[in-house]
């Protein structure tokens, strides 16, 4: 045997192999994938970078993305610290679209809620350079909003390698930070997320800062409202916000221990191909494909309160 021979044999017998795992990972369920996942394919949110909201029907948990919006995340914190959204309520909900937070009387001069030490305009937040600290996952379907879109440190987003940026997109369950026509109007005093099908249009125009990781059934059920883009037209149609705390500033007895499956490992990407190829009994049209928005994140509950 010639050693071309031979290794033209290997190379063979790799591909079978590579074929043969890739075959497997496509006739797992995602369910499967997960109850075979190891104990590092998950990570715990940073206590720094998370939120609890507190309402009257439970609790909200947001994870902030300081990786996107350092500016946002770190202003939104000193809103939270200050008890700025204590006692606020959620103003609008509208139908597909998003459900949204915060004060009332904001547009009142002497009533609205002070800032304390808190900017009120920030610089745009709406993409990042892509750097060497920028991981990123990209999924291998294409995308009408973007060149290229993935996941990034828990994240769903976008770049563009050739113009050297990378951003946030508006999937289900993202938070933003509403603004008004300035750019530099939008500084995390007043959030929303979304609760309907994925408005991309959005993307690279807000500052996206964050996901809920539990609690959507808190926001996304909740009555529509009947005023222009959902807003609540009595203030008895509001729901109330208890409180918003960072997690590390509450007591360990009293935290959501949260786990979040990593976007950057073997078993994340095994997940995605079971998403694409669903291969149980019921389908009988094999899609083979899976845009960014339906790829599921998942989240469990941890063993044990965060340190």
């Amino acid at each position: 045997m010639t050693a071309a021979l031979f290794r033209t044999l290997i190379a063979i017998a790799l591909c079978c192999i590579a074929c043969a795992a890739h075959r497997d990972a496509r006739a797992r369920t995602m369910q499967q994938v997960l109850d075979a996942s190891s104990a590092s394919d998950w990570r715990r949110p940073d206590p720094q970078h998370t939120l609890y909201m507190d309402l009257d029907g439970g609790r909200v948990v947001i994870e902030l993305a300081p990786q996107f919006a350092p500016l946002h995340a770190a202003n939104i914190e000193t809103l939270v610290r200050a008890h700025y959204f204590d006692g606020l309520a959620i103003l609008r909900v509208q139908d597909n679209f998003v459900t949204q937070w915060g004060d009332p009387d904001a547009a009142t001069p002497g009533k609205a809620r002070p800032f304390g030490q808190a900017s009120r305009t920030l610089a745009p937040e709406f993409e990042r350079v892509i750097d060497k600290s920028l991981a990123f996952t990209p999924l291998p379907d294409g995308d009408v909003y973007a060149r290229e879109v993935g996941f990034s440190h828990g994240f769903p987003a976008a770049r563009d390698r050739k113009a050297g940026k990378a951003w946030l997109t508006h999937c289900y369950g993202m938070v933003g930070a509403g603004r008004d026509n300035g750019a530099d109007s939008g500084p995390g005093a007043e959030l929303y997320v979304v609760i309907g099908q994925e408005p991309r249009q959005l993307d690279r125009n807000i500052a996206l800062v964050g996901r809920v990781l539990q609690g959507m059934e808190l926001l996304a059920a909740l009555p529509r409202g009947t005023g222009a883009m959902g807003f609540y037209e009595q203030a008895a149609q509001r729901v109330p916000i208890r409180s918003i705390r960072i997690e590390a500033d509450v007591p360990a007895a009293e935290r959501t221990p949260l786990e979040v499956l990593r976007t950057d490992t073997p078993t994340f990407a095994a997940l995605v191909e079971s998403r694409r190829n669903r291969d149980d009994a019921w389908y009988q049209f094999k899609a083979g494909r899976i845009s960014l928005c339906n790829v599921p994140l998942p989240v469990r509950k941890a063993a044990a309160p965060a340190p």
